[in-house]
């Protein structure tokens, strides 16, 4: 379909149109022509090579040709202007560009897909490349696409368009980030998005309070409220400072004994120590990572949990330790 729509087509089909009226007019023109006759006498006016006339070419034959050769001039001329136009695109440096996006994109799998590059996308995209996690962000700006591609791989487009998310991957994603800054956007592409692979975990932004329920019922698995959240988080400075500048500390690794929290899952584990208690497993005594909490394959949250709790192969566990501990406990437990 895309063939159809190229400029190479649209030469191709304007040169066979008026080759064919050709061939017509003069068998038409001039009842003593064969059709091989009409045909070589188009290819000679086509060509310009301006060999003899062949015998029977009749007054109105001769009239017909004089029209024939305007229309072909223009004809032939607009169509070298549309194979100009395709080579070109073809070889130009953005469509070269464009291809390589592609093959990047098709070779994600289990990726996730970031709608919008705003001050959300871009905090988001950090976050995933904090964490190597492989994404792609659809961003129909070409502005902003343009000063940031070097660094950001990008699906330019809307969101908005199932052809979008399709060419970003939707089928093989994993998550889907939904940062886009009008809240009716944000729905269409959650329904969009769920209904195009089920499976997909989607993270939606809302600026409105009273759309967060709607969100959800569109399939949203989390939403999120920026404004909300800075609000919350510039009034606990005030009230418990300390705490959450701890908690802030959790976030970044500064150096080798910068404190942080990290999930496993704990069916990466080898086989052999799945469905083990924490006594079992001995991950303080091992890594020196602290055990903060768990959460059992059910989705019910435990706070500390107790040695002696059997984890479910299906559960995870929230670690707390310094970048050397995690690497450790990484390393140990084969989780790399």
């Amino acid at each position: 379909m895309k063939f159809l729509q190229s400029p190479l087509f649209r030469a191709f089909l304007l040169l066979f149109s008026i080759f064919l009226l050709g061939a017509l007019g003069f068998y038409l023109t001039s009842p003593d022509f064969s059709f091989f006759d009409a045909v070589y006498m188009t290819v000679i006016t086509l060509s310009t090579v301006g060999f003899t006339e062949l015998e029977g070419f009749t007054a109105l034959g001769r009239r017909f040709a004089i029209l024939y050769i305007l229309l072909a001039f223009l004809v032939v001329t607009l169509s070298i202007r549309y194979i100009v136009e395709a080579l070109l695109n073809q070889w130009s440096p953005n469509f070269i560009k464009k291809k390589k996006n592609k093959k990047m994109i098709k070779k994600l799998n289990q990726h996730t897909i970031v709608c919008g590059f705003g001050r959300n996308g871009r905090q988001a995209v950090s976050r995933l490349k904090h964490h190597k996690e492989p994404y792609v962000v659809i961003e129909h700006d070409p502005k902003i696409v343009e000063a940031n591609e070097k660094q950001v791989l990008f699906q330019r487009g809307t969101a908005l368009s199932d052809e979008i998310l399709l060419e970003a991957g939707i089928k093989k994603a994993k998550n889907l980030i939904c940062a886009l800054p009008d809240d009716s956007d944000n729905l269409f592409v959650v329904l969009t998005a769920r209904k195009l692979q089920p499976e997909i975990v989607i993270v939606s932004r809302v600026s409105e309070e009273y759309n967060q329920s709607k969100l959800k019922w569109a399939g949203a698995d989390h939403v999120i409220m920026p404004d909300k959240i800075g609000g919350d988080y510039m009034a606990s400075l005030l009230t418990v400072p300390y705490l959450i500048e701890f908690l802030g500390n959790l976030d970044w690794w500064n150096d080798e004994t910068s404190p942080n929290v990290e999930e496993i899952e704990l069916n990466k584990l080898p086989k052999k120590l799945q469905n083990k208690t924490l006594e079992e497993l001995q991950i303080r005594e091992k890594t020196g990572c602290n055990i903060i909490g768990y959460r059992d394959d059910k989705g019910k949250q435990y706070i500390n949990p107790e040695a002696r709790r059997e984890l479910s192969a299906n559960g995870k566990l929230i670690v707390l330790g310094t970048r050397e501990n995690i690497k450790k406990l990484n390393r140990i437990f084969q989780l790399d």
